[in-house]
C-alpha cells in the first residue's frame, strides 16, 4: 500500500470556490473509483490557502494505471479541471510509504496536525526506529491518525497525521507528553538526527472522510 499527499495552494480568496467545485463536481465525478480518497483538509494554520488531500493505492503501478484512466474521463479533464486550474498557484504531491497502518478516527468533528520532519541524510531509518520504539509513550496522550516515509518527493522525509478534539486538548496533551521520561529520552537521542521540522493544522472539508 502506498499514499499520496497531495497539497494544493490557491490564490488568496479561491480556497471557497474550489471546496464547491472539488465538493460538487471533483468527488463525484473522481469517487473512489480512481484511487482511495482517505482525507481531505484545509490548512488552518501554517501556509494557509491551502487543500491538503491524501490517496491510498496498493502500489505505484495502480497509482499511474488508475491516473491514466482519469486523464481518459471527460468530465474531468474537460469539466472539471478548467475550472479549477485558474484558482491554483501551486501543486505539491509526496508519494508516501506507511511505516504504521493507518488508524482514521471513528469520531468527527476534529482537528489534525500534519507534521513532516527531514532528517539528516541517510539518518531517516535510524530516526524511525526510534520514534516507533516511542509510539506507546506518545499514544498514550494522542491519537496517531499515519505515520509515512516518503518514496517520491523530498527524501529523507517523515510525514506523520495526528488528530485532536480541539487546539486546546492538542495544547494539554503536547505539554504532558513533554513531562514524560521516556519522551524526554526520545528527544535526546532522536534531535541530532533531523535537519527541519514543519507543522500544519487542518480541518476537514465536509467531503473528507475522516472528519
Amino acid at each position: 500500500m502506498i499514499y499520496e499527499l497531495r497539497t494544493y495552494t490557491f490564490i488568496p480568496g479561491k480556497q471557497a470556490q474550489y471546496l464547491k467545485l472539488n465538493a460538487e463536481v471533483g468527488r463525484k465525478v473522481r469517487g473512489d473509483k480512481y484511487g482511495k480518497f482517505e482525507g481531505g483538509w484545509t490548512t488552518e494554520f501554517g501556509t494557509i490557502n491551502q487543500y491538503v488531500h491524501l490517496w491510498g493505492y496498493a502500489d505505484l503501478e495502480e497509482r499511474n494505471r488508475l491516473r491514466a484512466e482519469l486523464a481518459k474521463n471527460d468530465e474531468w479533464t474537460k469539466g472539471y479541471i478548467p475550472q479549477i486550474r485558474p484558482l491554483l498557484l501551486a501543486q505539491e504531491t509526496k508519494i508516501l510509504s506507511a511505516v504504521l497502518p493507518l488508524q482514521p478516527p471513528k469520531d468527527t468533528g476534529n482537528i489534525y496536525e500534519l507534521r513532516w520532519y527531514r532528517t539528516q541524510v541517510g539518518r531517516a531509518g535510524e530516526w524511525l526506529e526510534l520514534f516507533k520504539a516511542v509510539m506507546p509513550t506518545r499514544e498514550k496522550y494522542m491519537r496517531r491518525v499515519g505515520l509515512w516515509q516518503t518514496e517520491l518527493g523530498q527524501l529523507n522525509e517523515v510525514v506523520h497525521l495526528w488528530v485532536y478534539r480541539d487546539l486546546n486538548e492538542r495544547m494539554t496533551s503536547r505539554a504532558k507528553l513533554g513531562q514524560d521520561p521516556e519522551w524526554q529520552k526520545f528527544i535526546g537521542a532522536s534531535a541530532p538526527l533531523l535537519a527541519h521540522m514543519q507543522a500544519i493544522a487542518l480541518l476537514p472539508t465536509p467531503a473528507s472522510p475522516m472528519a
